[in-house]
């Protein structure tokens, strides 16, 4: 795949000063969890001033919005993403989705004070920490859940052989892959008799029962598919109340 027109866009809010962070499907491709994705996604701070440089930087993009809702800063303090389709001949047809809210993830501030920072090209691309990726990614959604899968499986077998307290305490709380919370459990017996209370299913993990921890995985995954639904129940009905009013 080529990332050239993603550079294209986060070039362009890089220039007009766009205070924002990749998230979505070309942050897994960066963090190795993902292979191609069509689309650039980025969670913007959400201010008047910030705006007018996001405007800016679409204009130089030559996009516009494609569906409901209009790009209006209350929409977007709702925790609705506002959808643009590119133009210009270096992003020919790229969408790009801006939102300034996520559910179960911080504010912008604290977000950018986590943020990763890689080099593509000879630019900086400021992106989600892949703890709050993941935590984005708690989605209702079947392919995110197995993205977020393979992210941390990424990341343990990039690290597992001289890993940090944090990423430790990271692949504790969120690893799904059944061996490998057993294999991790084993190596790191205290620190997940420190976690296990915030995570209970750890306790399979302790006792190698694979089966059981496979199922607790589930039920934990179902949880968050449940509280995503109801979180974006009153946000779908704005949509639909929107698209009516459109025609």
């Amino acid at each position: 795949m080529t990332l050239n027109p993603t550079r294209k866009v986060l070039s362009s809010m890089r220039t007009n000063g766009v205070n924002c962070l990749l998230m979505g499907g070309q942050a897994c491709v960066l963090y190795g969890g993902a292979e191609f994705s069509r689309d650039t996604d980025l969670v913007v701070l959400c201010d008047d001033a910030n705006l007018e440089c996001l405007q800016a930087a679409l204009d130089d993009l030559q996009a516009d919005v494609i569906a409901v809702p209009p790009f209006e800063k209350r929409y977007l303090d709702m925790g609705l993403a506002v959808h643009f389709r590119c133009q210009h001949p270096d992003a020919l047809r790229m969408r790009v989705d801006v939102m300034s809210r996520l559910r179960g993830v911080d504010p912008f501030d604290p977000l950018w004070d986590r943020r990763t920072t890689l080099a593509l090209g000879d630019e900086p691309i400021d992106m989600l920490s892949l703890p709050d990726l993941v935590a984005a990614k708690k989605t209702q959604r079947d392919k995110d859940w197995l993205m977020i899968t393979r992210l941390l499986e990424s990341h343990y077998f990039a690290n597992r052989a001289s890993p940090n307290p944090e990423q430790l305490e990271f692949w504790l709380r969120e690893l799904r892959t059944p061996q490998l919370l057993i294999d991790l459990v084993a190596s790191e017996p205290e620190m997940c008799e420190l976690i296990k209370h915030e995570r209970p299913l750890l306790s399979f993990a302790q006792d190698g029962d694979a089966s059981a921890l496979r199922e607790a995985l589930q039920s934990e995954a179902d949880i968050e598919r449940q509280a995503d639904i109801t979180y974006w129940s009153p946000l779908f009905a704005e949509l639909e109340r929107l698209r009516h009013e459109r025609h």
